[in-house]
């Protein structure tokens, strides 16, 4: 007697949908992708480029353009790491551990979803501004949050915190523990196990955390305007230095400096799909 094992299978069109109904979803769907995101890339780039390439040049070199991009970078150097490890600790609490208040603590983690940026902005303000709850001892001190750099980088931890963090929860549960125990029993350390065991498991969820949180840095806007101050060549990333621009009728600068915006926006979408490729299952590896 053959036993016939099932194995997974890629989806086929036993959903009744006919070959007509198919190519007219697939048309539908690139219809709209490209009237929604399609032109207006076309757009940015055909308005920063309408001068000439060496009036696009000229205007990405201005020294306060340059130090929007200086700034939206160092501010991804500094919040992606310290969100990585945080989600990293998260997820290794929630998935390998039991405690009380595990649920409470997902649900901290899932706020920065719920809440608007622009709340959270405030919220920081209220927290260490002049006026807020620490603002006069931070002023007694002679410590400066808001309006400034710092707080730039809290606002932006706070709005990507939950990227890495979801992504490797749901990776990690996927997987199950037995790889970590079955390291313990044969005497490895923790800092072993997570090295040489956990961390090739989850590498390429990790990875694709990590994007998610990148991309979320460097086009926050939110946030950002409220406690930055928007002070021209100090407190300005590139989405406020590009309403800056629009703003003083700078149009081929605002479209120049956004197109800057969009290819790293491209280069985060292309990395995206080369993980979903590359492991279409993360996780599983």
């Amino acid at each position: 007697m053959t036993v016939k094992t099932r194995t997974r299978q890629e989806p086929s069109n036993r959903v009744g949908a006919s070959p007509r109904v198919k190519w007219t979803l697939i048309t539908i769907g690139a219809i709209v992708s490209a009237l929604l995101l399609g032109l207006p890339i076309i757009v940015i780039f055909t308005m920063a480029l309408r001068e000439g390439l060496a009036i696009f040049a000229a205007k990405i070199i201005e020294p306060e353009t340059l130090h929007a991009v200086w700034l939206t970078v160092l501010t991804a150097i500094v919040v992606v790491p310290i969100n990585t490890v945080f989600g990293i600790c998260v997820a290794w609490a929630v998935t390998r551990h039991s405690f009380r208040g595990q649920g409470l603590l997902v649900a901290l983690v899932e706020i920065p979803y719920s809440v608007s940026p622009i709340v959270a902005g405030v919220a920081y303000l209220f927290l260490y501004g002049m006026q807020g709850l620490w603002g006069p001892w931070l002023q007694a001190h002679d410590i400066q949050i808001m309006f400034s750099i710092p707080a730039i980088f809290l606002v932006s931890l706070f709005v990507t915190s939950p990227f890495v963090a979801r992504e490797l929860i749901a990776t990690m549960q996927t997987q199950g523990a037995e790889d970590e125990e079955a390291a313990v029993s044969l005497g490895a350390t923790g800092l072993q196990t997570f090295l040489r065991v956990t961390l090739p498991n989850i590498r390429w969820g990790l990875l694709y955390g990590v994007i998610l949180c990148n991309a979320r840095v460097m086009g926050e806007f939110g946030a950002v305007s409220v406690v930055s101050g928007s002070i021209r060549g100090q407190t300005n990333t590139l989405p406020l230095q590009i309403e800056l621009l629009f703003n003083d009728y700078n149009t081929t600068g605002a479209f120049a400096a956004a197109s800057i915006l969009t290819l790293l926006a491209l280069v985060t979408l292309v990395l995206k799909l080369w993980l979903e490729r590359k492991s279409p299952m993360r996780g599983a590896h």
